[in-house]
């Protein structure tokens, strides 16, 4: 959603012509299939290469790439720590971050994360302000006291704000982007096939690609 070209950015990138290998794929070059984040940004993964979502479960594309993103997390590399951040580009997003927060804070990720998109996008639930948030967690079983006291909390104002510098600070055009370990960032529109078909099979093949590159860097 709001994937919005950052032109020169992208010929930024494009200059540098960088270009990284696929097993019998053809080559993923910056400004075309990723972008590069200037200047790099530290991550809190320590060895890991940490790759992290960034999202709105208000977004269809979002929604759209969840089976792919569960598929590709099965079989990601140990070496890879993976995190959810929800986008915050207006003030209309926050409810919906501060729901996520409270999901995870609650431990009930597992439970409640694909829920929530289902919720949105096939049962055509609105839940865009507190009130049908915590409504709606409560239906499925939350404790209404403990999830309204944890939406409300200074813990979930700070992750909040946390996601907003994120934003900000990787210049993220859009929802759903994929930031590998401070350095790139892909979206799946980066990879189509045809006329605005995504490719996920590639999408994915290029954020493994990203993120060998990455553990190079390491000195993996």
């Amino acid at each position: 959603m709001r994937f919005t070209a950052v032109i020169g950015q992208l010929l930024l990138a494009a200059s540098l012509a960088l270009g990284f290998t696929l097993p019998a794929q053809a080559q993923i070059t910056a400004g075309k299939e990723y972008l590069l984040v200037k200047p790099p940004q530290p991550t809190d993964s320590g060895n890991k290469v940490e790759v992290m979502e960034f999202f709105w479960y208000g977004c269809p594309h979002c929604a759209n790439l969840q089976p792919f993103l569960e598929g590709w997390l099965k079989r990601k590399p140990a070496d890879v720590e993976f995190k959810h951040v929800p986008a915050v580009f207006q003030d209309s997003w926050v409810p919906l971050t501060r729901a996520y927060y409270t999901i995870e804070a609650m431990g009930l990720t597992d439970k409640l994360h694909q829920e929530l998109f289902n919720a949105i996008h096939k049962q055509k639930a609105s839940l865009r302000d507190a009130d049908a948030i915590i409504n709606w967690a409560v239906a499925k079983g939350a404790d209404r006291k403990k999830f309204t006291d944890t939406y409300n909390s200074f813990g979930i104002n700070g992750r909040l704000q946390r996601s907003i510098d994120l934003t900000r600070k990787f210049d993220i055009p859009g929802t759903p982007a994929l930031v590998i370990d401070g350095k790139y960032v892909t979206a799946p529109s980066m990879v189509l096939k045809g006329d605005r078909v995504i490719d996920y099979d590639r999408f994915f093949q290029v954020v493994d690609a990203l993120i060998a590159e990455a553990r190079k860097s390491k000195g993996k």
